[in-house]
């Protein structure tokens, strides 16, 4: 059904174009501009990161953020981006879509002018034509620039990154070069499109449309040039129909069934990453079609319920796989995903997106790097009781079998370049402004911001916080007047009742799930206050397994690991690790039915704004002690733990151990070894 119904619909797509559709389309755009945005993003260096999250960014730029283009040989030698004959695909652009914002939140001049240079030697080689990016083959025969035009340009795929990039940089700097260099790229692709579409050269093109039509929009918001609501449709047009597909089901369902050759661009977890945005994206131009953002709603519901995992990701090994916790993630799909859901946000106002976004942030990425920021999965696997070399239960496992272990080149290397986004970008996506003059709070972690409120007034927020860790967040609002603005706070669905107070006085009190705004007119060093109460819980995954979580954090079980390290001739140095101890627990059936009364919570005192890293098993600050029982029959087989099955009522029937032992869970984002799915035993 999933085949016939995405044929159907690309062939009624370009009957569409022909019969002239999209010009009727673009005319009604053209009436009614675009949607008012539910919240605008703020410039990348509005934020200064401090606390735990300063640290994490700090060790980024000190190691591989900061000198992946002095250590990576494919960045390093002849680099195309920087008019050399070497590479000049995707990965440099990957490198500065993460390096770039990194600079400007730590405000690094070091590692500012390195970015620099790439940014100028693209705004400086643009061609006549409006094409840009790397010399073609064309050009290095030549030996000097061509006017390239249509089918003489190459890969649309690698230029929409370093859209994005350019993007970032005015929004930091307000470079008055970018603007007509984008709006003369715009040009050039609305002319060529038609002769050279997103397909041309690469699917990748194809499948990853939705951000090129993302800077296509932000640019119509700056100048509003008509042209570009036509080129909007166009690309819409040629892009892969996320709309179709996560809004229909029937994609989803068959990914979930079997993986096979036959349309896997449309399962492969990073395309899918990038293409959940599309549908609201698209809906800008569209507010008057609301099956744009259901599509959205649908199809992350759909996702998450047959291919999601307990850290906030859905399986992408490199597909879509399924919802077992032997299932792998894809590092470049973490960071793509938490990118579109931050865009989500922005466009839809929706607090389920910023929850979604907050759990992969604080599980799924963290945990997939080692502690300098050098070494990296490919894939990590949410039941992961050793990292070793092999086929695992990966639908790509690659003929080397590295896609588990952690090294700087294993499995494939577009995550070496594309990692450095994910703390980023989640950094200077803390905060947005509102369409009310005011500030929207709405992922939290220590932090400074610097930005101006009704009208043009500057203002200071010091966020002081523990979060994750701690469940309380203070804001010290810093003015030279009184001022009046709304200030939005989200307050997360995992919490059963927020308390707000302002100087140290109780404000307000508030259900979970949903954004509330503080309107009033604020003094100097006002502090307002918000306490998230994080109470123990359990949620349910695959084959009726349990998870514990608290607050915003998903824990796992704390497995002692020995790393080794080898090499591999083609892949590079790398890392496996064996487990210390055993790992075969389930979770007894009064835990599940009343963790409050059985979990107890072990918390070392993280004081707000205090540096440190906590992101590995030695640091973290918090501990869950829990009795479990060991399954004997539950053993590894073929690298794997598979899950043990559960009757109806949710409880394994196979032998359990007559003795209850005490077991330790730490955050999963702190874990490299862990069970994090367990069954629940009797």
């Amino acid at each position: 059904m999933y085949n016939v119904c995405v044929s159907a619909f690309r062939l009624i797509r370009a009957a569409a174009l022909v019969a002239g559709v999209l010009g009727a389309a673009v005319a009604s755009v053209q009436a009614q501009s675009l949607a008012p945005l539910a919240y605008h993003e703020l410039a990348p260096g509005a934020i200064r990161p401090n606390g735990w999250l300063r640290t994490q960014l700090a060790v980024m730029r000190d190691h591989t953020t900061g000198h992946l283009d002095e250590t990576y040989p494919k960045l390093r030698d002849r680099n195309g981006w920087l008019g050399g004959t070497g590479d000049g695909w995707e990965e440099t652009p990957y490198w500065l879509d993460g390096a770039l914002p990194l600079a400007h939140l730590l405000h690094d001049r070091p590692l500012l002018a390195k970015v620099q240079r790439y940014v100028d030697w693209s705004l400086a080689h643009q061609r006549p034509s409006g094409y840009f990016g790397p010399l073609t083959k064309a050009e290095q025969q030549a030996g000097h620039l061509l006017d390239v035009q249509g089918t003489q340009g190459e890969d649309w795929w690698p230029r929409m990154v370093m859209l994005k990039v350019l993007q970032q940089h005015y929004q930091a700097t307000h470079d008055a070069r970018v603007i007509p260099f984008l709006t003369k790229y715009f040009r050039y692709q609305l002319a060529n499109l038609p002769a050279a579409p997103l397909g041309q050269w690469s699917e990748w093109s194809t499948t990853r449309g939705g951000d090129n039509l993302l800077v296509v929009y932000w640019l119509y918001r700056q100048t509003g040039a008509p042209f570009l609501l036509e080129l909007g449709e166009l690309l819409y047009q040629q892009t892969t129909p996320w709309t179709a597909l996560l809004g229909g089901r029937d994609w989803v369902l068959e990914a979930a069934a079997n993986q096979t050759g036959a349309h896997w661009m449309d399962r492969h977890g990073v395309n899918v990453g990038m293409g959940l945005k599309l549908p609201v994206v698209y809906a800008q131009a569209h507010p008057d079609q609301p099956q744009l953002p259901q599509a959205l709603r649908t199809g992350w519901h759909d996702l998450m319920t047959l291919h999601g995992l307990p850290a906030g990701m859905f399986s992408a090994d490199e597909d879509l796989h399924g919802n077992l916790p032997t299932q792998g993630t894809e590092l470049c799909a973490v960071a793509e995903t938490m990118f579109s859901l931050e865009q989500a946000a922005a466009l839809t106002g929706d607090a389920a997106y910023l929850d979604a976004l907050e759990r992969i942030a604080y599980n799924a990425l963290p945990t997939q790097t080692t502690d300098d920021y050098t070494s990296r999965q490919y894939f990590q696997v949410a039941n992961q009781v050793q990292v070793q070399r092999g086929v695992l239960d990966f639908t790509l496992p690659f003929e080397r079998g590295m896609n588990n272990v952690f090294g700087p080149y294993a499995g494939y290397t577009c995550c070496t370049a594309n990692m450095h986004q994910g703390w980023a970008k989640f950094a200077t996506h803390l905060w947005y402004a509102t369409p009310a003059q005011g500030l929207a709070a709405l992922e939290y972690a220590p932090n400074i911001l610097t930005a101006t409120v009704n009208g043009n007034v500057p203002v200071t927020v010091r966020e002081e916080t523990a979060y994750p860790f701690g469940d309380q967040v203070d804001f010290v609002v810093e003015l030279k007047k009184p001022t009046a603005f709304p200030l939005a706070l989200r307050l997360p669905a995992w919490c059963a009742e927020a308390t707000v107070l302002l100087n140290g006085q109780p404000l307000r009190t508030d259900r979970g799930g949903q954004i509330i705004t503080v309107a009033r007119t604020w003094q100097r060093h006002d502090r307002l206050t918000l306490r998230l109460p994080m109470a123990v819980r359990t949620s349910n995954w695959a084959r009726n397994s349990r998870t514990l979580e608290r607050g915003p954090l998903v824990y796992a079980l704390k497995i002692d690991a020995q790393w080794q390290q080898s090499q591999q001739a083609e892949e590079g140095p790398y890392f496996t690790l064996a487990p210390q101890g055993p790992w075969n627990y389930g979770l007894p059936r009064a835990v599940v039915d009343d963790p409050v009364g059985h979990i107890t919570v072990v918390a070392k005192p993280v004081a707000a704004d205090a540096p440190g890293f906590y992101w590995n098993a030695a640091n973290a600050p918090i501990a869950l002690t829990v009795s479990g029982r060991r399954l004997p029959d539950w053993q590894l087989s073929a690298g794997v733990a598979p899950q043990p099955v559960t009757a109806r009522d949710g409880v394994y029937k196979g032998p359990v151990a007559a003795t209850a032992e005490p077991l330790t869970f730490i955050p999963y984002g702190c874990t490299k070894l862990r069970v994090v799915a367990l069954p629940v035993v009797p």
